[in-house]
């Protein structure tokens, strides 16, 4: 098995782990930092909107020797604003200029073929109504809404509201920080993007409801314990979904930064730096917001309830007492038992020498060894 499968193994028995949970004041602190970052730079730069946007003509050349700055000069002389200018991958130029009309059109064409020695009929030229773009973005924000408000009711259903609020919580960070990303490094804005930031969506709820099913089902019956505090299952949870959660962002990752840096580089800018860019930070971005920010929440959320709360105290003043009598906390009598003498704690599935959350390497000793000591006899499960 390799070290990686090794690990997964480990970590998903509970052998090893790492507090999350536990340290998401951490975690609360960047996300709130890199929001604040990202916010400024929408504020401050604010967003490249492309022409599809903002309305205007398109002019794509056949292959030249001229550069990219020259292009600029010769479109800003010609139609008197500014003009944004892409080296596509098969040696043209894509040539943008926003609020210009049919007419106006028309002599930036002749302009720029007689700047650029091309022939005016070789120089395609699009031209683009700011209607297009406003549908467009009427589209993407129903279609946002709509996405979020059925996630919210799913995962209130399937789960709990609290995890549907803390997952509604995760996606608007990721999206504020793709947007703020976008500004920041001054991509352009276009069809391309809306569709990448629709697509990230589904990438950055996936992670996330994976450690909500884990969860829900170590968490199943858990005040009938007194082993563990919800924070401590949540972040076995995490634990024991970590490397899969790893794999899949890495996979997912590889194959986008390829488009982004070599197919970009190769092909020109153009629509794949669009998609590829917002996927990019997105997908980075559902990764980080599923482990360190949505279970956290849902812990926060959680442990406010009084039955919880509850529990921490019984589990909390469990250990106390054991740490008094020298005893670990696995052997320490107090656990309940039915009729039968069976030990009521529904953890009793889950691998009795896992360390306890916040602790990372093997255990000394596995408790399992010592198990029974202090306890009543009965048939075990």
């Amino acid at each position: 098995m390799s070290k990686l499968g090794s690990l997964g193994a480990r970590l998903y028995r509970g052998e090893v782990g790492y507090d999350f949970v536990g340290k998401r004041k951490i975690w609360y602190g960047i996300s709130i930092l890199i929001t604040i970052t990202a916010i400024v730079g929408l504020a401050v730069r604010g967003l490249n909107m492309g022409i599809e946007f903002e309305g205007g003509a398109v002019f794509t050349t056949p292959k030249t020797s001229v550069s990219v700055a020259q292009a600029e000069k010769y479109a800003e002389k010609a139609s008197g604003h500014d003009a944004v200018v892409q080296e596509l991958g098969s040696g043209g130029l894509r040539i943008q200029v926003a609020g210009v009309d049919t007419a106006k059109s028309d002599q930036i064409k002749s302009d720029l073929a007689s700047d650029m020695d091309i022939k005016s009929d070789a120089i395609n030229a699009d031209l683009v109504g700011p209607s297009w773009g406003e549908q467009i973005s009427q589209k993407a924000w129903t279609g946002l809404i709509i996405f979020m408000v059925l996630v919210v009711i799913y995962l209130a259903i399937a789960f709990e509201w609290r995890m549907a609020a803390a997952a509604l919580i995760a996606l608007i960070h990721d999206i504020t920080i793709t947007v703020g990303v976008y500004a920041l490094v001054g991509f352009e804005v276009t069809q391309g993007t809306i569709i990448g930031l629709l697509t990230i969506l589904g990438y950055s709820l996936y992670d996330t409801v994976v450690v909500f099913d884990s969860l829900k089902e170590q968490s199943k019956d858990l005040t009938k314990q007194t082993r563990w505090t919800y924070s401590e299952v949540a972040n076995r949870s995490i634990n024991s979904t970590l490397v899969r959660s790893i794999n899949t962002t890495v996979v997912a990752l590889l194959p986008v930064a390829g488009l982004l840096f070599i197919g970009g580089g190769f092909l020109g800018a153009g629509m794949l730096n669009d998609i590829s860019l917002s996927l990019f930070v997105g997908l980075a971005a559902g990764a980080y917001s599923s482990i360190f920010i949505a279970t956290p929440l849902v812990a926060d959320l959680k442990e406010t309830e009084p039955q919880m709360k509850a529990l921490k105290k019984r589990v909390l003043a469990k250990r106390a007492a054991a740490a008094a009598k020298g005893e670990s906390v696995e052997n320490a009598p107090g656990d309940e038992f039915d009729e039968d003498g069976e030990d009521d704690d529904p953890q009793d599935d889950l691998p009795q020498d896992a360390a306890p959350a916040g602790v990372v390497g093997p255990r000394t000793q596995p408790a399992a060894r010592n198990r029974g000591r202090g306890r009543p006899s009965g048939k075990r499960r």
